[in-house]
């Protein structure tokens, strides 16, 4: 089985390009709902991060209060170290089993992350889309969708890969700054593309 990376900076629209492909019955599996997933009230990775930051971490109910850790760990890179090294590798075992799905007919899965590039999780894949947009777009975006302040997302932006080293690795790119029937043609294209390369 083909894995398919699908990457692209904060607010660059891999959930709607994911869901394109998934409209064309492609697996997808986000990297981001698994880093959800894993940090779960009764895991043992919450349970970790609990005790590595006190309970202050937890909401109420018990759940994890993201945006309160994401702040401690984008102030303190030695903080930010410590919370990659915990999770990063319950997160690659759970992405590996979620991406081996039952029954399925296609050559190939796609693995949605944000930070492919920036982890080893680009190890787990065979080739490597980017979706592209201007940094400024980004960031526009991101202030809309998560109410952000704009100096986060820029702090945000700046953690991750830059975008020209994105598209430097990247084997095929779909501009996410042009209207969605473009984008939905660039995805089918690539799609009809990968089932004859893959099959």
């Amino acid at each position: 089985m083909v894995v398919v990376g699908l990457t692209g900076g904060i607010g660059s629209g891999k959930s709607t390009v994911a869901r394109l492909f998934g409209s064309l019955g492609v697996h997808w599996v986000d990297a981001d709902d698994v880093a959800r997933e894993v940090v779960e009230p009764g895991t043992p990775a919450l349970a970790s991060i609990a005790e590595h930051f006190g309970t202050g971490i937890l909401l109420p109910e018990g759940s994890l209060d993201r945006a309160g850790l994401r702040q401690i760990v984008f102030n303190d890179p030695s903080e930010r170290a410590w919370l990659e090294s915990l999770l990063h590798p319950i997160i690659r075992d759970e992405l590996i089993r979620q991406l081996r799905p039952a029954d399925y007919e296609l050559p190939y899965t796609l693995l949605v992350s944000p930070l492919l590039l920036e982890t080893d999780q680009h190890n787990l894949v065979n080739r490597i889309v980017v979706v592209d947009v201007p940094v400024s777009v980004q960031i526009e975006r991101t202030m809309a969708r998560d109410a952000n302040a704009r100096d986060q997302v820029e702090r945000i932006v700046a953690a991750q890969i830059s975008r020209e080293k994105r598209l430097e690795r990247a084997d095929d790119v779909i501009d996410n700054d042009r209207p969605m029937n473009e984008v939905e043609r660039q995805v089918l294209d690539l799609h009809n593309r990968f089932l004859v390369d893959f099959d």
